[in-house]
């Protein structure tokens, strides 16, 4: 990729992970907001942030603060968000405002996603590493940047 072109990927990326941070602010999650956008050809073709399914109380801690565990993490609501519609996310990037846990990476990974752009590193790089190993582009990068 020549230098133009790649000014212009990361001028995109940082737009594009600037608005997957805002769309983290729908969440109603208190220990940690997090967002995620699908982006196809310079189009978004799905969004998620983090939250409970479908028709369940919009709380996700317990009464200790702790996360419920059928909380749904922002890419994986981006994810199902694409299996409800006509798009396709094969050859897509993922902005999204945390590292993906394993969990999401496998998710990734079969959804056929090329690229993850990311903004907060999470303590466990075990989600990082599988997508690197599965071949996917990770970048980290910073919103203040």
């Amino acid at each position: 990729m020549d230098e133009t072109k790649r000014n212009k990927q990361e001028a995109l990326d940082k737009r594009y992970i600037r608005m997957a941070s805002i769309w983290a602010e729908n969440s109603y999650c208190q220990r940690r907001q997090v967002g995620a956008l699908i982006v196809k050809d310079k189009m978004i073709i799905s969004d998620g942030y983090n939250g409970t399914p479908s028709g369940f109380e919009n709380v996700c801690e317990d009464e200790n603060n702790l996360t419920k565990p059928y909380v749904l993490h922002a890419e994986a609501n981006a994810i199902t968000k694409i299996a409800r519609s006509n798009n396709s996310s094969n050859g897509a990037t993922m902005y999204v405002t945390a590292s993906p846990c394993i969990e999401c990476a496998k998710l990734i990974i079969q959804a056929g996603i090329k690229r993850v752009v990311y903004s907060e590193k999470y303590r466990l790089e075990d989600g990082i590493e599988l997508l690197k190993r599965a071949g996917i582009e990770v970048i980290y990068m910073s919103i203040e940047s």
